[in-house]
């Protein structure tokens, strides 16, 4: 019998799962979301909304009485509630997952605990610990907010002991933590799932190249040595074995300039350095989730196509509404997440271009650059 989907978040991750929901009808009869902002993108696609922030209680109690599953596009709900409600519904990843996922520290220690590779960490409260764990790390070191911070937003890289001061004050009152600085050679990431039924599947090896701290582009199969791919979703693979419940989660790494390979922090949902899958493999990150949550068999994670991801980004000197780009190249696939106005550094939308004539990733890479002209946000011109 079909069922009823709850997502805790409506964004562009929940109008992506809801049109991937859309296509699995005698599996899923109806997509419920809980976002806060009104019509928000995954209501636009059909989806049902409860407006409320995500963390509020009585509407994720609500969302359980609506829903048979329910499952997250942000880490933001409240996992303690959401606890108290398994017996209500399905969820999954588990409560118990997302509130280790929540807190950075937490994640690191459990990680580290489970002999995954990670940077050195420690819990930082006070500025003697502080200026003790730059003795020890040495400079520069990365200070963090534990919880609720994304896309770098909580990250101060600490290049000298001047900065100590300022930085606490940032973050005055946030519980904190601190992290070696890695001479990366490379950023990658592992989309990675588990089903209910205990099988994992993993897709290739892609690379991401950050601006600002907020991903840009993902090259997908990522430029690295086989023992390096091997090394990386070797990682992924044990670290969905010791987190409990289902889903797909994005797990983000370094590649060190000695190829080591850490995990730097994991998303437990579909995440931005999978949206080449809509394209590139033969099964989407998205219908992938729904198969892992409903306990179906997995599927195919091969990748059809290299494909280069390029996210649509908001330009730091506007905001409000915008002119769509418009694209029309056979082998490359736009999509916009409906969002009404842009705002510096938001996701607006992203284009996958796909490798169809096997020309190879630097030819990808040189469209991109001709392509980036074409995909700037630009404001609406008003028709009076």
């Amino acid at each position: 019998m079909a069922k009823i989907l709850g997502i805790i978040g409506g964004g562009q991750l929940g109008m992506m799962l809801t049109e991937a929901a859309k296509n699995m009808p005698l599996d899923i009869s109806k997509v419920i979301v809980l976002d806060p902002t009104e019509n928000c993108p995954a209501a636009k696609v059909g989806a049902e909304q409860i407006i409320a922030n995500f963390k509020d209680e009585s509407s994720i109690r609500e969302l359980a009485e609506r829903s048979d599953i329910i499952t997250y596009e942000i880490e933001s709900g409240n996992s303690s509630v959401l606890k108290n409600l398994e017996s209500t519904c399905e969820i999954n990843p588990s409560p118990e997952t997302l509130s280790i996922i929540q807190d950075k520290f937490t994640q690191k220690k459990f990680l580290d605990d489970n002999g995954i590779p990670v940077t050195r960490f420690s819990e930082i409260s006070t500025k003697n610990e502080l200026d003790s764990k730059i003795n020890e790390f040495g400079l520069p070191i990365l200070l963090k907010t534990r919880r609720d911070a994304y896309d770098g937003r909580g990250n101060f890289k600490i290049d000298s002991v001047e900065q100590v001061s300022d930085a606490l004050k940032i973050f005055d009152g946030k519980s904190l933590m601190v992290e070696q600085f890695v001479e990366f050679e490379m950023e990658v990431s592992v989309i990675a799932a588990r089903s209910t039924t205990g099988e994992i599947q993993t897709f290739p090896v892609v690379e991401n190249i950050h601006d600002d701290n907020i991903l840009k582009m993902t090259i997908a199969p990522a430029r690295i040595s086989t023992e390096i791919s091997k090394k990386a979703e070797d990682i992924a693979h044990k670290t969905m074995e010791v987190l409990h419940g289902a889903g797909v989660f994005g797990i983000e790494m370094f590649v060190t300039k000695n190829k080591q390979v850490l995990i730097n922090e994991i998303a437990p949902r579909v995440h931005n350095s999978g949206h080449h899958t809509l394209q590139s493999s033969k099964t989407s990150q998205f219908e992938q989730h729904l198969r892992a949550i409903l306990g179906m068999k997995l599927g195919d994670t091969e990748l059809t196509y290299t494909t280069i991801m390029y996210n649509i980004l908001g330009p730091h000197n506007f905001m409000g509404e915008y002119n769509i780009p418009i694209i029309n190249l056979d082998n490359v696939f736009l999509k916009m997440y409906g969002k009404l106005e842009s705002k510096p550094q938001r996701k607006i939308g992203h284009v996958n271009i796909v490798d169809s004539d096997k020309v190879g990733i630097e030819k990808l890479l040189e469209q991109v650059e001709i392509l980036k002209d074409d995909l700037l946000i630009k404001p609406k011109k008003s028709s009076g």
